[in-house]
């Protein structure tokens, strides 16, 4: 009896240029595409290519808080495979950096019939690395804004703040950040990272839930110093 597989790829930091040619053609191939989210700015470019997918867009609306919500993707996932056969699952980024939804698919498919096979793909962090021009083997901690309230001290190596998503994160990450650096620290914002707006400015942390281009996009870089 044929194993259903849910395949994850990645979508690439923004640019579609950045979509790695193996993910790219397992795209192209597949009967059961579906993007975690199709605000992202590669989806547009892939719809113009004539493929056609569903998203969980929906699901957003509806969930009352993230970790409900990307539970809720990974069940429904592990079904539809099931029910429809085999599914190509594309996440933005890579699919394993900072992607909750492929971390619960994972443990959920130990239970299941259904296999999960994770390709890699290029992440924001290469870019932000380039950009930056910062080695990572000399120190790097990256978290997911929603996680920052777990930093009890402040990191001896320089930190990465990902997916702030809106006005609210920004103000609750610069409130908590001010509790481990100084009002003034010098930190950067990245916004649109890889694409031709993009934007990466240096700001006092206090004016962090200041800026007006906050959204799904937008990353922060805090030195060690």
């Amino acid at each position: 009896m044929k194993q259903e597989k849910i395949t994850v790829v990645g979508l690439g930091p923004g640019r579609f240029g950045l979509i790695t040619l193996e993910s790219w053609q397992l795209m192209q191939q597949a009967k059961n595409l579906v993007l975690r989210t199709r605000i992202h700015p590669t989806a547009e470019e892939i719809e113009k290519r004539g493929l056609t997918f569903s998203t969980y867009d929906g699901f957003y609306e509806e969930a009352p808080d993230f970790e409900t919500l990307y539970t809720h993707i990974a069940k429904d996932l592990l079904r539809r495979a099931e029910e429809e056969g085999d599914i190509v699952y594309a996440v933005p980024g890579s699919p394993l950096v900072a992607e909750r939804t492929v971390v619960l698919l994972r443990e959920m498919a130990k239970a299941s019939p259904v296999t999960v096979e994770i390709l890699p793909g290029m992440s924001f962090v290469e870019v932000l690395y380039t950009r930056l021009g910062i080695d990572p083997i000399e120190g790097l901690t990256i978290l997911d804004a929603e996680d920052v309230n777990t930093l009890k001290d402040r990191p001896a190596q320089s930190l990465v703040i990902t997916q702030v998503y809106d006005p609210i994160i920004a103000s609750d990450t610069k409130l908590m950040l001010m509790d481990l650096y100084p009002d003034e620290y010098e930190v950067t914002y990245i916004h649109n990272l890889a694409l031709p707006d993009e934007s990466i400015r240096k700001i006092p942390l206090y004016e962090l839930d200041r800026q007006k281009d906050v959204d799904h996009l937008t990353s922060l870089f805090i030195p060690a110093k």
